[in-house]
């Protein structure tokens, strides 16, 4: 727990809401001893009345976030292939790091020296679109360029000490995760369609995201779910490109959140289950950032060929970003 709540009743409310949260588990790269539990007092990376700055929390991301990709790059199996490496795109907003996580990766790897590096950073939740976007364009550029893809995000290096029950609720949504995903012209996979980015109008101030003293200090508006089933209905033609829901047979929606979700249900007017793939992730992870979507797709890696899927996700601005895919085989 990251909060010292003043009352009884800001307890109760806490923990209404965290049991209607959606989420079961999370994850982070601090070990257990190092969060703070009830009303412990132990030394820790989080201390009651001595969060650490924002300096040690980027020293620790420094430090764990290579670590993790490499991690995940590892699950792709590239051996052989390591050298065929043409691009790397690494997108992150919980940490910064000069030489960057992309230098460090490179090295590790022992990637090419004319290796072509793109930092996607600080866009948020949405940020692996983007990040998408950028290999897709290299690769219909070049037919031969095979560009490695990394999302790494380390939420729980930002919790701040609060008696504010929706700050602490929207701590409650965070955990660490990481994912690599290769983009090539090869045809297997998911097939990535156009893309599309929509601002939502008025809607700038809804969720915003600073570097504090004590870390990177989030706010998100309770309007923003509210707001996103209104830009859906109001723009549904537009990103839906033209096509109505029936179209589509996977949708692979960021779970920033239970009500986020709602919200896109609701504003598609979707069949009850067509958001399970998103809800089973948030539940099993929580809100990852950037990372978090790309759950969600390795797991529409099993669906029937010739499936047709939407993704999905929003970001500070506030910003949808979507495009199009298909399952192949």
């Amino acid at each position: 727990m990251v909060s010292s709540f003043k009352g009884e009743k800001e307890r109760r409310v806490f923990c209404r809401m965290a049991s209607r949260s959606g989420i079961e588990r999370r994850y982070s790269v601090l070990h257990k001893d190092g969060m703070v539990e009830a009303d412990s007092i132990e030394s820790g990376f989080y201390r009651r009345g001595a969060y650490p700055g924002t300096a040690p929390r980027m020293r620790v991301y420094e430090e764990k976030a290579p670590d993790l990709a490499e991690r995940a790059i590892g699950e792709l199996d590239l051996q052989g292939d390591i050298d065929r490496i043409t691009h790397l795109v690494v997108a992150s907003c919980t940490g910064f790091v000069a030489p960057g996580i992309d230098q460090i990766l490179a090295k590790r790897l022992g990637l090419r020296a004319d290796l072509q590096r793109t930092v996607v950073g600080f866009m948020g939740c949405s940020a692996a679109i983007p990040a998408l976007r950028i290999a897709q364009a290299a690769v219909l550029a070049d037919h031969t360029a095979r560009v490695l893809v990394v999302n790494v995000e380390l939420c729980t290096l930002h919790l701040q000490e609060t008696d504010d029950v929706q700050t602490a609720l929207s701590f409650l949504l965070f955990g660490d995760g990481c994912t690599a995903a290769l983009v090539t012209a090869d045809e297997s996979g998911l097939a990535l369609g156009d893309f599309l980015t929509t601002v939502i109008p008025d809607s700038e101030d809804m969720i915003t995201w600073h570097v504090g003293d004590q870390g990177f200090v989030m706010y998100l508006s309770g309007k923003v779910p509210a707001t996103i089933a209104q830009a859906l209905r109001d723009d549904a033609g537009g990103l839906l490109r033209g096509e109505g829901t029936q179209s589509i047979d996977l949708w692979a929606v960021h779970g920033g959140g239970r009500t986020i979700l709602d919200a896109v249900q609701s504003g598609f007017s979707l069949a009850p289950d067509a958001l399970m793939t998103s809800r089973d992730v948030l539940r099993e992870f929580g809100n990852m950032s950037s990372a978090t979507i790309m759950f969600v797709l390795n797991r529409m890696m099993s669906s029937s060929d010739g499936s047709r899927g939407l993704a999905m996700a929003f970001g500070p601005g506030m910003v949808a970003e979507t495009f199009r895919f298909t399952k192949l085989n």
